[in-house]
């Protein structure tokens, strides 16, 4: 929301009060109170009809510091509020003296400027990251009785802003207008299902506001110079966090707001669903799934979407009895097929739903003010919206969800819950306007607690689409309705890629589009994408999704990749044991692994998989691609070729490729099985070496499927010497990429590959050294 008209007036319709000099400032319980004028107050005169603003900071935990900004502080506090873990320990320290106040947390430190001067200035390890200057902080009325808190942070020359959600429009958000307001809006528009009020630059800090409601943003775009943040009401409040790398901050962040949930090994494997509008019954779905066994396609999950229940009856948790007579006993036949099942849910009643009735009488349902149930057409015929405020309503939806557990479902699609209307009253009194946002936190955070409860701790997953802070402790989240063509492709990375820099480890999106049929063309290099993402799943709208049904290369394609997808979930299955405790996401944009890099900062159409592989999608016909690699020798994957980076590579690929380049001195696990993503990662692992710097210890562990380490290999050349140590013996073996011939060896044996020689250590050996060429 815009606020100024240029740079010196003010828009008609408000007028803005901002703290121009301190009248005093207090320190209690590790916080410092500033409250500051608008005016000089050192004249007893002009202390009478002047507002004081009261701004407090404080620390939530070490290395951030809050702020907290209120006109009036009279109206009582409503929720909802978002869940933070914040650190009783902190280490803070405070000081006020004639020229300035100052708050230190860690390596973090802000200091409010005494004096005429007024300034809020914000240092990490001893260098000023951002500040608040005159006139940047504002209390604002307007004409109609609204009134709003505005705060203006510094934004530097040649600093970038990140993040903001899963938003589909220009990755770096510079000059965007963003509304935080969860919308269905589609992969096309500047609306998102996941809206996340925190933003990272690449000068290594981010900003948090802790405001579950409406946070508007002007980031460069209303003053060019400045990230102005805004929301209706008395008071704001934002975190800045330091970093010094863009990973510090996302650790920091996700220690604040919770750290993404370590999804199920089989839930990285491919899901395959019966689309949205389809026509299906077991007969269908088994021609899907034994269509997919007899191509040699490695498939993992089947979903069931909409019609696993009766057209106008969404959600009553029963299956269509003309269309599905014995559910439980099909799901166990599937089951034997080796597949997990999800089905399709959302927070929705239909007034012909079995539930509505219940949830009428008892209250179950959102009302309006008149105590009425909230309804509306939109989506299903007079529905309504359960209360999740409610805990009886809870243990209500919980209890339909523990029914399908029980007959063999192993997750849910949490679709929808961004249609949350604001005119209504919850059970708990919760301000409808933060509900809004909120809601889905709530919805998502029920479903994946009973999976965890029915099925583990670890084999817990959804497949949500909508989201706010703190969503990313139930993962898996996809990228909503995308369209069946390149622009729509690109679109859904550029969402994947905000998201991923906005607290969130784990991203999907439908293979091939969801809206309309794609192109054969499409579709294949959609696959490639898909199945070098974290979670992959083919959906779509009005027509299936299986391969042969767009043409035979397809079924090649779907092999090729998903079969690579399997035998790289050692390395994968890693990546994500490390997301899930540092918060920093498995598919990455290329500024959180080169952000020193002047071109990676820039870069939304290529990303990294992990730490060591980058990979770059093919959006044209023509099978041409442009992409960037950083500094070193990089290797591609499939062919062994090494290239030079630093340098803009462009490429021509058939289907059965993309760039996919390993990062120098890697050490990738590579596993045995190519049928399925959760198997025993140790046994018969590869462990390859790319391009070893000269003395440069390289690791590698592989995890079990629980998350433990199963096997660590550390791999050192020095000269012509390689020598590799585990931590235990095992049937596990070294490949030295690109290299052909060797001079000799000790305590392995030796064998040429494609790409290399493999060394196997020897029996009850765990270490090994050899000489080469």
């Amino acid at each position: 929301m815009k606020f100024s008209d240029g740079n010196w007036l003010i828009q008609g319709d408000y007028n803005i009060i901002s703290p121009i000099q301190v009248h005093s400032v207090k320190q209690q319980n590790n916080a410092l109170i500033v409250y500051a004028a608008p005016k000089s107050v050192t004249e007893r005169l002009s202390q009478l009809d002047v507002p004081l603003i009261t701004i407090t900071l404080f620390s939530p935990r070490d290395h951030i510091i809050g702020v907290r900004i209120e006109h009036f502080a009279g109206g009582y506090e409503t929720g909802p509020n978002f869940e933070l873990e914040t650190d009783p320990n902190a280490k803070i320290t405070t000081e006020d003296n004639e020229h300035e106040a100052s708050l230190t947390s860690g390596k973090a430190r802000v200091t409010v400027r005494k004096g005429q001067e007024w300034s809020i200035d914000f240092y990490f390890d001893g260098k000023r990251i951002t500040g608040s200057g005159p006139k940047s902080i504002g209390y604002i009325e307007s004409n109609k009785g609204e009134t709003f808190v505005r705060e203006q942070l510094d934004l530097g020359i040649g600093e970038y802003v990140y993040g903001l959600g899963e938003r589909f429009t220009p990755f770096i958000k510079n000059g965007q207008s963003v509304d935080i307001w969860n919308n269905d809006g589609g992969t096309g528009t500047q609306q998102s299902y996941k809206n996340i009020p925190f933003y990272v630059t690449n000068k290594g800090y981010g900003v948090f506001v802790n405001q579950p409601d409406l946070v508007s943003y002007e980031i460069a775009s209303e003053r060019v110079s400045k990230v102005q943040f805004s929301i209706p009401g008395q008071s704001l409040e934002y975190y800045v966090i330091g970093g010094p790398e863009m990973k510090d901050v996302l650790e920091r962040y996700t220690d604040l707001t919770g750290k993404p949930a370590l999804p199920p090994a089989w839930s990285f494997g491919l899901w395959l669903t019966t689309s949205f509008t389809t026509n299906y019954d077991e007969a269908t779905v088994n021609s899907f799934v034994d269509g997919m066994r007899e191509r040699d396609i490695p498939l993992h999950v089947f979903h069931f979407d909409c019609f696993w229940m009766k057209a106008f009856h969404w959600t009553d948790f029963e299956w269509d009895p003309e269309v599905f007579p014995e559910p439980e006993e099909m799901l166990k036949r599937l089951k034997q097929k080796g597949l997990r099942i999800c089905v399709w849910i959302n927070p929705y009643i239909s007034q012909q739903s079995r539930l509505f009735d219940e949830g009428k009488s008892k209250g179950y349902l959102i009302r309006k003010p008149n105590g009425d149930v909230w309804q509306t057409n939109k989506w299903q015929p007079g529905m309504g919206i359960v209360d999740f405020t409610n805990p009886e309503a809870c243990e209500w939806y919980r209890g339909y969800l523990r029914q399908l557990t029980d007959i063999g479902v192993d997750s849910f699609k949490t679709d929808f819950g961004e249609r949350i209307p604001t005119d209504v009253v919850y059970h708990d009194g919760s301000d409808p306007h933060k509900m809004h946002n909120y809601y889905t936190h709530l919805y998502n955070k029920l479903v994946f607690d009973v999976l965890e409860e029915k099925r583990g701790k670890g084999e817990a997953a959804v497949f949500a689409r909508s989201a706010t802070v703190g969503g990313q402790k139930f993962p898996v989240h996809w990228g909503g309705d995308c369209y069946a063509h390149y622009d729509s492709m690109a679109e859904s990375l550029r969402g994947g890629l905000s998201l991923s820099l906005s607290g969130f480890g784990f991203w999907s999106h439908d293979i091939g589009g969801f809206e309309n049929t794609s192109s054969a063309d499409v579709y294949k290099r959609w696959t490639a994408f898909g199945l070098f993402s974290s979670h992959s799943r083919l959906h779509g709208n009005n027509s299936y999704r299986v391969p042969w049904l767009f043409d035979e290369e397809a079924v090649d394609v779907m092999r090729f990749f998903s079969q690579w997808k399997c035998r790289l979930m050692p390395y994968l299955f890693h990546s994500a044991v490390s997301t899930a405790q540092t918060g920093v996401p498995t598919m990455r944009a290329m500024v959180l692994e080169f952000g020193q890099d002047p071109t990676s900062v820039l870069l939304d159409r290529q990303y990294m998989l992990g730490e060591s592989l980058l990979v770059a999608p093919i959006f044209n016909e023509q099978g041409e691609v442009s992409f960037y690699l950083p500094e070193g020798r990089w290797t591609h994957l499939f062919t062994g070729e090494v290239v030079e980076g630093r340098q803009w590579r462009d490429e021509r690929h058939d289907y059965l490729s993309l760039p996919v380049y390993v990062r120098p001195n890697t050490l990738l696990a590579m596993g045995n099985d190519a049928t399925k993503p959760d198997y025993a990662y140790a046994e018969g692992v590869e462990l390859h070496a790319f391009e070893l710097e000269d003395g440069l210890d390289v690791t590698a562990n592989v995890p079990t499927l629980t998350g433990e380490t199963a096997l660590t290999v550390t791999v050192k050349r020095e000269g012509s010497i390689v020598s590799v140590k585990a931590d235990k013996v095992g049937s596990w073996s070294v490949v030295l990429r690109g290299v052909k011939s060797f001079v000799s060896v000790d305590g392995a044996s030796v064998e040429e590959t494609e790409f290399g020689l493999r060394c196997t250590p020897e029996d009850s050996v765990a270490s090994f050294s050899i000489t080469i060429n």
